[in-house]
């Protein structure tokens, strides 16, 4: 079959997929989960292993897409996994996975061998205490040793997603940096988005990318790495120890390039992050839609898509699910 690349209004092509397996977390972090918790999907409500790998298909054989990353909730919760990536790794993709790393080091192994590429780990404290109040979990030492697995599985490049926030772990940005040296990890820091459950995002904490970037030069000297269509600027140690990523969604968007669309674990295709309306897949896919169908509500969808976020402008409006419900 011919593919078409899947273009929207402002001639941006799609070719990346961000697929969430699960809404469920085993961490219950601040900025992405209310106190009280939250009410999860119902298992009935959550596209199987073969509706995930007929979208996946269809995107790859009609459109081109050349990579997919399963995310969560945390997908690593979702039982049989390693199956799921044996499916999407036959349909010869970039594949990767972002996890919060608390039981990675049980299944790194075995991601591997079912043909994951590559994983990228979220941790936003390398201080215990901090972690366990961030996250609502003392496992800080569990995502270090998911850490230490998947580069002994050689899940490569091991990334580490970090959440920048101002007065909360801004201090600790060099101590990121030296980690990810130490570790031969690519550490990639992210501005804090108005994604969480508890909508007390506020603009003053927000630490900008070029700020981060200032701090880690200071310490350890940087140079400038030419940008593709991923959503981090990258930044290379003038010694040759690695590489960083900054990710300025806010101060910085990429909405201009930005070439990925996200199917939510309910079967819900969002042509942006920060979308505020959806499709329905999983209703095409049990009402019996044929592939053609599909691919015209998919095409419908990313043609559809805006301009950009419009974060901190009068015409921004904040998406009705926090990041854990939409995936990253």
């Amino acid at each position: 079959m011919v593919t078409q690349p899947l273009v929207d209004s402002y001639g941006r092509v799609h070719r990346d997929l961000r697929i969430s397996v699960t809404d469920r977390c085993n961490h219950r972090c601040v900025y992405c989960m209310p106190a009280e918790g939250m009410a999860w999907l119902p298992r009935s409500e959550v596209l199987t292993f073969e509706e995930i790998e007929r979208v996946a298909g269809v995107l790859v054989g009609r459109f081109g897409i050349d990579g997919i990353r399963l995310t969560g909730g945390e997908p690593t919760l979702r039982a049989h996994l390693p199956v799921l990536v044996a499916k999407l790794a036959a349909l010869g993709t970039d594949l990767s996975l972002t996890t919060n790393g608390s039981t990675l080091r049980t299944i790194a192994d075995d991601l591997a061998t079912a043909g994951l590429a590559r994983i990228n780990v979220s941790c936003d404290s390398l201080r215990r205490d901090r972690f366990t109040t961030l996250t609502r979990r003392d496992e800080l030492p569990r995502v270090l040793e998911g850490i230490d697995a998947a580069v002994a599985a050689g899940l490569a490049p091991v990334k580490l997603n970090v959440v920048v926030m101002r007065g909360v772990n801004d201090d600790e940005v060099v101590d990121f940096a030296a980690f990810g040296r130490e570790r031969g990890v690519t550490v990639r820091f992210i501005e804090f988005m108005p994604l969480d459950a508890d909508g007390a995002w506020a603009a003053h904490r927000v630490v900008p990318a070029a700020e981060i970037v200032a701090a880690v030069d200071a310490a350890f000297p940087l140079v400038p790495v030419a940008r593709g269509h991923e959503p981090a600027t990258r930044w290379r140690y003038r010694d040759g120890a690695g590489e960083i990523g900054v990710i300025g969604s806010v101060t910085e968007p990429f909405c201009a390039s930005c070439d990925r669309i996200r199917l939510t674990a309910d079967g819900k295709l969002r042509a942006c992050l920060f979308a505020t309306d959806e499709t329905d897949l999983r209703h095409l896919l049990r009402a019996g839609a044929d592939d053609a169908e599909l691919a015209a509500a998919i095409a419908g969808t990313v043609a559809a898509k805006g301009p950009g976020h419009q974060i901190g402008q009068p015409a921004f409006i904040r998406p009705g699910r926090s990041m854990s419900q939409i995936g990253g």
